[in-house]
C-alpha cells in the first residue's frame, strides 16, 4: 500500500510543479470557464466559419470542447501551454471522441493564427497586450474574437455580454480587422446570461 500512496503521492507533486510552472511562466494559472460563460461565448458566433475555430490558452478543455462538439464539422484547435491541464484535455477529446480537434501544448505566441475564423479567448491583461501585438504584426483578414473577462487594449469591441453572475463577467466581441480598426455590427450591449 506505502507504493502505491508514493506513486500518488509523486503525481500530486508532478501536477502542483507542473501548475506553478506554468503560471510562472505565463502569469496566471489555468482557469475554466464557466458554464455561463461558454454559453455566451458560443451563443456570440453570428457568422458561418471559414477557417479554423481557436481557443487560445485552452486550459482544462471547458471551452475548446464545447466548440468542438457544438461545431462537429468544422476544424477546433486549443493551444495551452500548461502540461497537466492539455493532459487532462486530451484524455477528454479522446474519451469524446472529438476528431475535429487539435490540442497543442504551445504558447499561443508562437502559433499561427492567420487562418482563424474564430479566436476565443480567458487570458488575463499581460496575455490580451501579447494578443494585440500579435494580431497587429500577422493578422491580416478579419477575424471574430470572443474574449471572457478581459479586453482588448485600446480596441472597441462590437458587443459587450454581461453575464449574470456575482461580477457581471462581460463577454468582449470583437470584429477583428486589420490594425484594430472594428466595423460594428450588432451592439447588444449587456445581453444577460
Amino acid at each position: 500500500m506505502a507504493l502505491l500512496e508514493l506513486i500518488l503521492l509523486v503525481f500530486v507533486l508532478l501536477m502542483a510543479l507542473s501548475i506553478v510552472w506554468s503560471t510562472l511562466q505565463t502569469g496566471i494559472s489555468p482557469m475554466m470557464s464557466s458554464g455561463k460563460a461558454c454559453q455566451a461565448m458560443l451563443d456570440s458566433i453570428d457568422r458561418p466559419a471559414n477557417g479554423p475555430l481557436i481557443d487560445l490558452g485552452s486550459g482544462w478543455g471547458t471551452l475548446v470542447i464545447a466548440v468542438a462538439r457544438k461545431y462537429p464539422h468544422q476544424q477546433v484547435i486549443g493551444y495551452e501551454l500548461s502540461w497537466f491541464p492539455w493532459f487532462v484535455s486530451i484524455i477528454r477529446k479522446y474519451s469524446l471522441g472529438l476528431d475535429n480537434l487539435t490540442l497543442y501544448r504551445k504558447d499561443f505566441k508562437n502559433a499561427e493564427l492567420s487562418n482563424a475564423s474564430i479566436l476565443f479567448c480567458y487570458l488575463f491583461p499581460e496575455g490580451m497586450v501579447a494578443l494585440h501585438k500579435k494580431l497587429n504584426r500577422e493578422l491580416l483578414n478579419e477575424t471574430l474574437i470572443v474574449s471572457n473577462t478581459f479586453a482588448l487594449p485600446s480596441c472597441q469591441p462590437t458587443k459587450v455580454i454581461r453575464l449574470k453572475d456575482v461580477y457581471q463577467t462581460p463577454i468582449y466581441v470583437y470584429y477583428w480587422q486589420p490594425k484594430c480598426s472594428f466595423t460594428p455590427r450588432n451592439n447588444n450591449d449587456d445581453k444577460p446570461y
